[in-house]
């Protein structure tokens, strides 16, 4: 983070050092639906609700509750619901995924954290798509074709599919995101002043870090990786993003360009698992040490760090939506109880959510939650301090 320096001499007084702007500082985010955020802003209420992320509230609101925007902060967002295909401005809620109704990702606070870390303007450019994997959407050129596996290759045998056609429709779909980054990354760093009207071309633009947050569809690809749970069962998906790095900083001419990887952490750590967690524990736990291994390689020490996102999980917010669903489950089972009348079906189902909760705890469940677990609930609480961690992660290497 250099500044330019202008030396003006003259005859009569020595060299006198003029501080230039300082180039624009740029951070990419790229991902899938847990970059793109599913918290419904109606979420926002619950980071006041516990002392250690108010002050998260209150850097995202106005005393009056109205939303701030950030006058700092320019943000470029991929949006398949615009019509564009793109939503940019300053950095206000409603930069998460697209639809209805307005909701927040990790872009809210990692740019408020982010801006507050330097003290000056920001741009963000955000490209995620929910869905897609790195094993073929997000696929680097420099892992080459993708290879089937044994077992892939006896699916196609016993449905008869042509292997040369399956390669084929392979290839097509490899890679295409990757590129689609990229296209929206060029194109947005060829007109900075587009986005950020306030830019000065004249000081430049300094790509200054990269944060990752995906890992969902690789994770699940049982046909991927047969052996998943195993260990090294996901070694592929290390290699595949250390090819992801190198090819990122050689395509944008940035070859010390930090990158943060967020590793993917719903349900929360895994010694906290229960009953119903523990049948998934080898898959995630190998999957997590999967993504997190890049940081640990010799050639990324120092410019790539790994930030565990299971350490955000909330565990009361985890466990209030475990009760609900045994309340939906007896809800269920009354419907189907023809001996009750309407009434005695509302008493008792009334009378079981005062046994399974309390006041403040149904308020905290209707405030906190907006998707399933796999969104990380769809809390702004979570994905809120996710988004300062990563910050915090990036201005660490600094």
């Amino acid at each position: 983070m250099k500044h330019t320096i202008l030396l003006l001499t003259s005859l009569l007084a020595g060299p006198v050092i003029v501080l230039g702007a300082k180039p624009l500082k740029v951070f990419l985010l790229v991902g899938q639906s847990n970059m793109q955020g599913h918290a419904a802003v109606r979420t926002l209420d619950h980071l006041g609700m516990d002392p250690k992320t108010a002050p998260l509230l209150k850097a995202i609101r106005n005393p009056d509750g109205t939303a701030k925007v950030h006058d700092q902060i320019w943000i470029s967002s991929i949006d398949t619901s615009e019509e564009s295909g793109e939503k940019f401005g300053r950095l206000t809620v409603g930069y998460g995924a697209g639809g209805r109704d307005l909701k927040v990702g990790p872009e809210l606070t990692f740019g408020i954290t982010m801006q507050k870390h330097l003290g000056e303007p920001i741009l963000l450019i955000k490209t995620s798509w929910g869905g897609k994997s790195l094993h073929t959407d997000f696929r680097p050129p420099s892992a080459g074709p993708y290879r089937f596996n044994e077992q892939e290759l006896e699916h196609f045998k016993k449905r008869d599919k042509d292997l040369n056609e399956a390669k084929r429709e392979k290839a097509e779909r490899s890679g295409v995101y990757y590129r689609l980054m990229l296209g929206h990354i060029k194109k947005v760093l060829g007109d900075l002043k587009r986005i950020y009207p306030g830019y000065d071309a004249d000081a430049g633009y300094e790509l200054s870090g990269f944060v990752w947050f995906q890992g969902w569809n690789d994770m699940v690809a049982g046909s991927v990786y047969p052996n998943r749970g195993q260990p090294g069962s996901y070694d592929s998906y290390s290699e595949n993003f250390a090819h992801f790095i190198r090819d990122v900083r050689k395509d944008l001419k940035a070859p010390d360009l930090p990158f943060v990887i967020g590793v993917m952490g719903a349900g929360g750590p895994i010694a906290k698992y229960g009953p119903n967690q523990k049948r998934y524990a080898g898959i995630h736990g190998e999957f997590r040490k999967a993504m997190a291994a890049p940081a640990n390689f010799p050639e990324f020490k120092d410019n790539v760090t790994a930030v565990l996102t299971e350490n955000y999980w909330d565990e009361q917010l985890s466990e209030l939506v475990d009760r609900k669903g045994r309340f939906n489950a007896r809800s269920r089972e009354l419907s189907k109880d023809k001996t009750l009348t309407r009434q005695q079906r509302e008493d008792a189902l009334s009378a079981y959510k005062a046994e399974l909760f309390t006041e403040k705890e149904l308020e905290t469940l209707e405030v906190g939650v907006s998707n399933a677990a796999y969104h990380y609930l769809g809390s702004s609480k979570i994905l809120g301090q996710i988004g300062k961690a990563f910050a915090d992660a990036l201005a660490e290497m600094d």
